[in-house]
């Protein structure tokens, strides 16, 4: 994808739509979890879509200027349970089932207090698990983005618009969720080219591999100093850290006022003594 659109194959790029599904089992640990309050998360537009706007930035090589957010919490907490809970809790996870589990969170709720899982439609869930982001980049790109919490499925789908043709890119992590674990799959992607006045062109079509679809064994060489020539710069450094989480604090702000962010001014407001 990066490889493509850096080398012009949909000329100036004009747009961006980005969707990504967490399924009832991925989405719902985030409220089963401390991330579940806001004060202690920042939410999942920081701790996760931060990952998914690290990609964006990345894909287009700019940085995030203006930001608009909605999002509401609609599916998860004590409200939204009377509508939604399910016969049977599908959403409890079993940590006793579990020795890893057990070992990592049961046996030391004594020593800390820290409860792993808590019920998803109990009250203190404070962030939202339905969430829109409208991104204008330095480059002129504007980034439409939509995170999903509640899905019945796994993946995501980005696609980019421009001057010569479209990019589309189909990830399929797993089909469904059966309750609090996943169903288990290979995933796979599928990558389209479609250039104007031109029959789409299949690109990529294959499964995803281990660990993050392979993303966790390059890491590592990355880290550990193995890693092959990085012409593509795919290893993140800390500026990109920080344009990936200012889209995201620009949107909590914009949640909050209503309106458009700028990104600049929220960096000077940083920037400020205390």
């Amino acid at each position: 994808m990066r490889e493509l659109l850096a080398g012009g194959a949909i000329g100036e790029i004009g747009s961006v739509e980005f969707s990504w599904l967490l399924d009832t089992a991925h989405g719902a640990d985030y409220f089963r979890r401390w991330h579940r309050d806001k004060a202690n998360s920042g939410g999942l537009l920081v701790h996760k879509s931060g990952h998914h706007f690290d990609l964006v930035n990345w894909w287009l090589g700019s940085g995030p200027e203006e930001v608009f957010a909605l999002g509401r919490l609609f599916f998860y907490g004590d409200e939204n349970g009377r509508r939604h809970r399910t016969s049977g809790d599908r959403f409890a996870l079993d940590l006793d089932a579990s020795p890893k589990l057990r070992a990592l969170y049961r046996d030391a709720e004594r020593e800390d207090g820290y409860v792993r899982n808590q019920d998803v439609f109990a009250p203190g869930v404070t962030i939202e698990d339905d969430l829109s982001v409208l991104v204008r980049h330095r480059g002129g790109a504007v980034l439409n983005y939509h995170l999903h919490a509640y899905s019945p499925r796994e993946g995501y789908r980005v696609a980019f618009s421009g001057s010569e043709g479209r990019l589309e890119l189909d990830v399929r992590e797993n089909e469904y969720a059966s309750g609090a674990e996943p169903v288990p799959k290979r995933g796979r992607a599928r990558l389209t080219l479609q250039r104007l006045w031109s029959p789409p062109e299949v690109v990529l079509d294959q499964e995803l591999g281990e660990g993050h679809g392979g993303g966790d064994e390059r890491m590592l060489a990355e880290l550990l100093g193995d890693a092959e020539p990085d012409a593509l710069g795919c290893a993140a450094d800390h500026d990109a850290g920080l344009q990936a989480l200012l889209t995201g604090l620009a949107a909590n702000r914009s949640l909050v006022t209503g309106r458009a962010v700028s990104v600049d001014e929220l960096l000077g407001e940083i920037g400020e003594p205390a």
